[in-house]
């Protein structure tokens, strides 16, 4: 019997091979982009997937300003925050976001909201870098390419 048997190796934090992706944001919608970065970030997308290690990619999102959102979201949408006094809940919507001083935080909390919760949640987190611009930091990692949105165009084509 244990000759039919399939076993799955799990991978040990020291085996994991990580890559430097890039992602250009422009134009994405962001709940389709977030899925895919939480997917890369977690490792789901390697066959090596071990759910209690950090086996995902490093991953760097630029034009993150340039992020759209479906329908009518931009003006209804509202993401709230509490300031610890009574009666301080506060909201804003994803316009006025995207206009402020910190627009890439509507991917990093879309992404984070994707994450679990926990050490290995932070950890992962700390995997993603944003950037509201087309400039960034990290060209002497030589990130890979990754282009979503020709993912995107391909996967309408075809359905």
């Amino acid at each position: 019997m244990k000759a039919l048997m399939k076993t799955t190796k799990a991978v040990k934090p020291a085996e994991v091979e990580k890559k430097w992706l890039l992602i250009d944001a422009d134009g994405l919608v962001v709940g389709r982009a977030a899925t895919i970065i939480a997917n890369i970030l977690r490792g789901k997308h390697k066959p090596s997937f071990t759910p209690h290690v950090d086996c995902g990619d490093n991953v760097i999102v630029i034009n993150a300003d340039k992020i759209r959102f479906t329908g009518k979201k931009l003006d209804q949408k509202v993401y709230y925050r509490h300031t610890g006094y009574p009666g301080g809940i506060k909201g804003v919507t994803a316009g006025k976001v995207l206009e402020g001083r910190f627009p890439e935080r509507i991917l990093e909390k879309a992404v984070e909201r994707m994450i679990p919760r926990g050490p290995l949640g932070r950890q992962q987190m700390r995997n993603l870098r944003i950037f509201a611009g087309a400039e960034h930091s990290h060209a002497a990692q030589n990130p890979e390419f990754l282009d979503i949105a020709a993912r995107n165009r391909k996967n309408k084509v075809g359905a």
